[in-house]
């Protein structure tokens, strides 16, 4: 299963997927700004709430940077048979890529 989607490739593929906002309670609380649709989740506690995502469609996740938090939520959500990948580069490099952000 693959880990990671390219800005580039999602923002041509975003149709039908569950996005999943997974930045730590600081990064998000201090941004106005998120991917059209995208749910918060706090990434500290995975394990709560990891059994809740929906099984049948693609969960695209990120973080601010497409780090170690986005690395450790995608290996978690693998590891309960969820088809979960990462943005590379995380919301930054989503926005770089010119991808749309709304407000939260």
């Amino acid at each position: 299963m693959e880990r990671s989607i390219k800005p580039d490739t999602l923002k041509t593929e975003l149709a039908g997927k569950y996005v999943l906002d997974v930045r730590r309670i600081h990064d998000h609380a201090a941004s106005n700004e998120q991917i059209p649709g995208a749910n918060w989740n706090n990434p500290e506690q995975v394990a709560e709430w990891a059994d809740t995502l929906p099984r049948d469609q693609e969960i695209i996740l990120y973080c601010v940077r497409g780090g170690g938090v986005s690395n450790s939520v995608v290996d978690a959500l693998q590891a309960k048979g969820l088809n979960a990948r990462f943005i590379e580069g995380g919301l930054e490099a989503w926005k770089a890529a010119g991808g749309e952000v709304v407000g939260k």
